[in-house]
């Protein structure tokens, strides 16, 4: 039986046509879903892949791109960036969505606090710290020539970002909450001139990054590219201590390992990422109000799913608590 979402036998005929060494029967299990894209395990018996594609019901325009995902994962092998390899893309014929194809690497994935409790402190912080110096590598990566130029445009980044997700809002809202109003003419009147772009992962944070088993501090992939693109880098570290904030931990029902007090604090984390890569957190409060809007917005977006009944899995019904704190938390930070 084919799970939800997909389509067994045009996956075969798919990766009979377009996937080297396989060997038929393919059989797959949901991994995660309804937060982002869906996400499964697909295996002949002898290989393993992970297939993602757009979740279930109405879409958020420009947040499920699959072909940006997998060019992006592409682009990245051989970088120095840890990736999963990239193996084959999909147009709507085959399941009738867009789905990207990557190999399966083995490792853990740190969600919750009960999985940070295999580390004690030290190890805690070493993993963060690590995180933050794989977002400087990121960063770091020469976007001048090839593929990688081509991903996005960053002039006017910043402003389109304070559109496009003010935009977004008024597509998903489920309830009218006038901090995201007020937030959103703060991100108006503060936008600043850009100065800098890199690839901006677009959404960073440690449940999006698979750990080496023996050593979690070692990062072997970082996953979910599917809102990667040429844009101001300190978005990305904006959005990555906004996951640290205690007002998150809902959209992850609950115990969160971003938001837990074992993890360092926001000052340190900007501190880490600006020693390693030699960039300061220049117009903070309007960066931080925007990963707030943001991540209020995907919240929103999640929570609207899940009252259509477009969700798969568990863990949804806090989502929606979160939207408002966010927001409120958006406004004070936009504010300085």
């Amino acid at each position: 039986m084919s799970p939800d979402g997909l389509d067994l036998t045009a996956l075969d005929a798919f990766l009979r046509r377009h996937v080297d060494g396989y060997r038929g029967g393919v059989t797959a299990e949901l991994v995660s879903g309804g937060r982002s894209n869906l996400t499964y395990r697909v295996t002949d018996g002898e290989h393993v892949w992970i297939l993602r594609r757009p979740p279930l019901g109405t879409l958020t325009p420009s947040a499920h791109d699959m072909g940006r995902e997998y060019r992006v994962v592409a682009a990245l092998a051989g970088s120095g960036v840890p990736v999963a390899p990239a193996v084959a893309l999909a147009d709507e014929s085959v399941l009738g969505v867009p789905f990207a194809l990557t190999g399966f690497v083995d490792g853990i994935v740190v969600r919750s606090e009960d999985d940070l409790a295999a580390l004690d402190d030290a190890g805690v912080r070493a993993t963060a710290f690590s995180l933050v110096d794989t977002l400087a590598a990121l960063h770091a990566v020469d976007v001048t020539t090839g593929p990688l130029s081509e991903l996005g445009r960053p002039a006017g980044y910043l402003r389109r970002q304070v559109e496009r997700w003010y935009g977004q809002w008024q597509r998903v809202a489920t309830r009218e909450l006038p901090d995201v109003d007020t937030l959103h003419g703060l991100l108006e009147a503060t936008c600043p001139a850009e100065s800098d772009h890199a690839v901006v992962h677009g959404d960073f944070r440690i449940d999006n990054a698979i750990l080496d088993r023996d050593d979690p501090t070692t990062v072997r992939a970082l996953v979910d590219w599917e809102m990667a693109t040429l844009g101001d880098p300190l978005a990305d570290l904006a959005l990555h201590v906004v996951y640290g904030d205690p007002v998150f931990a809902p959209v992850l029902a609950g115990a969160a390992a971003s938001t837990s007090p074992r993890m360092p604090g926001a000052d340190e984390l900007v501190e880490r990422y600006a020693a390693a890569s030699g960039r300061e957190p220049r117009d903070w409060a309007f960066h931080r109000g925007l990963a707030y809007l943001k991540v209020a917005v995907i919240a929103e977006g999640i929570h609207a799913r899940h009252l259509r009944g477009d969700t798969r899995g568990d863990g949804f019904a806090t989502v929606g608590e979160a939207t408002a704190p966010l927001a409120a938390a958006g406004v004070v930070a936009a504010r300085g």
